[in-house]
């Protein structure tokens, strides 16, 4: 199978084409070449900016099998693919979209279901960071509409996959270690807001075993799918677990996110599975249509785990420059509790 990756060095897609070439498959990667690739001679490699409107020529009406597009990111990334590989040019073309397609909804059910994409949107936020967010949701949806338009209009056959926040081994956002270097540094571990909201992430191996499972699958042809995790511990619960599998107590330190502002610290920065803008989605659907089957959590942690151990970073991961001021500020909330004072 002749299959072009666009993106393909980071995180999900490395292991993608790895998989890929695992299989027998000739594989093609399409990025800007900014980030450096093990694949030597393996893979055929294209040069493009997509950014510079140049996808079309880049790929000089060029065949393939399949495409899986880990780098669409709104409505005029749709169009472009459509342009390139539109007119049979490809047998399946694989989106990898968002959960937060949902999040721009206005009141959007969480779990949120394939079925709960169309509805009236949020207004743009006036905060930066929430603009921010918002943006990106609505300029997915801009891809995903201008995708499942071409199926409707042309027969496109692009498949879209809905993924929440994703963890895995070798994770670029470096999430979960933010949580796992506090764990082992025997201080607090603060926890913004208390961490009662339910968390409901993706492994990244059981992604790319989807899409390796649907492509060329006719039946997937104009459909969406959720994909995430089946368990939905809250964040201070998996905080927790996470402490069990390190073999270090679980130093749960409850804090507003106001009093971690007043001090300078990003709650997010330190507590990547508190933003707000983190989507919980019902993966019933890829389950019953798609046979799709996700890790158990506590199976996939201890394998992210040991990777990170075996494999530690030289540098720690964002956020954690605060440290020193983190701990100050549950030695001071912790006096506080004891001399009968209250957080403000």
């Amino acid at each position: 199978m002749r299959v072009l990756v666009l993106g393909g060095t980071r995180f999900m897609g490395h292991f993608l084409v790895y998989r890929l070439l695992a299989a027998g498959h000739q594989v093609t990667l399409l990025n800007r070449g900014v980030t450096p690739d093990a694949f030597g001679d393996r893979v055929a490699r294209i040069r493009c900016d997509r950014a510079a409107g140049d996808l079309a020529q880049a790929l000089g009406g060029r065949e393939f099998d399949a495409a899986v597009d880990f780098t669409a990111y709104t409505a005029a990334d749709g169009r472009a693919v459509i342009q390139a590989l539109g007119g049979g040019r490809v047998g399946h073309h694989v989106m990898i979209s968002t959960g937060s397609v949902y999040l721009v909804r206005e009141g959007c059910p969480r779990p949120s279901r394939e079925r709960d994409f169309d509805g009236p949107l949020l207004p743009e936020p006036a905060d930066e960071k929430d603009r921010e967010a918002w943006s990106y949701g609505v300029n997915k949806r801009g891809c995903e509409e201008a995708l499942a338009a071409a199926w409707q209009r042309d027969r496109f056959p692009a498949t879209l996959l809905r993924i929440p926040m994703v963890n895995g081994e070798r994770d670029p956002h470096r999430r979960l270690e933010r949580y796992i270097v506090r764990t082992l540094d025997g201080g607090p571990l603060l926890v913004p807001d208390g961490g009662a909201h339910p968390v409901r992430h993706v492994y990244s191996g059981d992604v790319v075993r989807a899409i390796v499972k649907l492509l060329l699958v006719p039946s997937t042809f104009g459909q969406a799918y959720n994909l995430c995790m089946d368990e939905t511990p809250t964040l201070a619960e998996l905080l927790e677990l996470i402490a069990s599998l390190l073999g270090a107590p679980a130093r749960l330190a409850p804090v507003s996110s106001a009093a971690l502002l007043a001090r300078g610290i990003d709650p997010v920065a330190i507590s990547p599975f508190s933003d707000r803008w983190m989507s919980v989605l019902d993966p019933a659907k890829a389950k019953a249509e798609l046979g799709f089957q996700h890790t158990p959590l506590r199976r996939w942690l201890e394998s992210v785990i040991t990777s990170l151990l075996a494999n530690p970073p030289a540098e720690p991961p964002d956020g954690y420059e605060k440290r020193a001021e983190e701990i100050a500020l549950a030695a001071q909330l912790a006096g506080g509790a004891a001399g009968g004072g209250r957080e403000r």
